[in-house]
């Protein structure tokens, strides 16, 4: 009989996934490489989320930060803010989780191909971005403008230095930030997110903005957006903040008649603007 992974068998049912390699980020931050433990690959795609778990501890959603690709490794960024968060910054390389997934739905990779894409991260929001940001960059000519604005509480709460600073060195894309406190060492731009958009320009007619970030923070992007022309069906935010078992099951994340992790996380802002519980 062939042999058949439990994940086949029952989406309720997780498989095992093996840590590879770990990089502090921030002082709550950690980036967590793994693999499933079958040599399969994840075969997500960018925006969609896991179900990760532990035994003995629980289970908790979890955005997938890298870019489908060539090898079998996933990464997940996690921040520490409760038991099983805390229990994950514990484990060491060669330990091994509990992985349910990939579910939901993704970022607009192929309606975006040949148009200029504005990406607006907030700061963790800038964990499931990575995943359509690098997957744009490792596909480069695929797409047209390039436009990120990052931004964050402060300085020490900046995620993925090494490649935000690549994006400041890049001549194929335009990169800006900002942080709400700065600290004594800080020289760049200070203030929330939206003050960033006097600088940048936009041909709306070819341009779809993406967001993710805190909640307080996508009605004054959405409006910022707008005023530069960008229709709402090219407007996209991620509202995994949410989800809980990741099957529209518990009904944790359900929104008038959609739930979140079965309709979402991903949603064409044109799609939602009429639910007041959504934004």
């Amino acid at each position: 009989m062939k042999y058949q992974p439990l994940a086949d068998i029952s989406p309720y049912l997780p498989q095992w996934a093996e840590i590879s390699r770990i990089q502090k980020l921030t002082e709550s931050e950690r980036l967590f490489e793994m693999h499933l433990a079958d040599g399969e690959p994840l075969g997500h795609k960018p925006g969609q989320f896991i179900e990760l778990s532990l035994l003995g501890i629980g289970e908790a959603p979890i955005s997938i930060s890298s870019p489908p690709g060539v090898e079998n490794s996933f990464e997940l960024a996690v921040r520490k803010v409760g038991n099983l968060t805390s229990a994950m910054h514990r484990l060491k390389v060669g330990d091994r989780v509990g992985i349910r997934g990939p579910f939901g739905t993704h970022f607009p990779v192929d309606e975006t191909q040949g148009k200029d894409i504005l990406f607006v991260a907030g700061g963790i929001g800038l964990v499931p971005l990575r995943s359509f940001i690098k997957f744009v960059l490792e596909h480069r000519r695929d797409y047209g403008e390039v436009t990120i604005l990052f931004g964050a509480r402060n300085p020490s709460e900046q995620l993925f230095l090494d490649e935000l600073e690549d994006w400041r060195r890049r001549d194929d894309l335009r990169y800006l930030e900002s942080v709400d406190r700065p600290d004594p060492n800080w020289t760049g731009h200070v203030g929330v997110i939206t003050t960033l958009f006097p600088y940048i320009h936009v041909d709306p007619s070819k341009t779809y903005c993406v967001v993710v970030g805190p909640p307080v923070m996508y009605r004054f992007v959405i409006v910022e957006a707008k005023a530069k022309g960008i229709p709402d069906t090219h407007i996209f935010l991620s509202l995994e903040r949410r989800m809980k078992c990741g099957l529209g099951k518990c009904g944790h994340c359900q929104i008038n008649h959609l739930y979140v992790c079965q309709d979402g996380p991903v949603f064409r802002y044109s799609d939602i603007f009429d639910l007041e519980e959504a934004l």
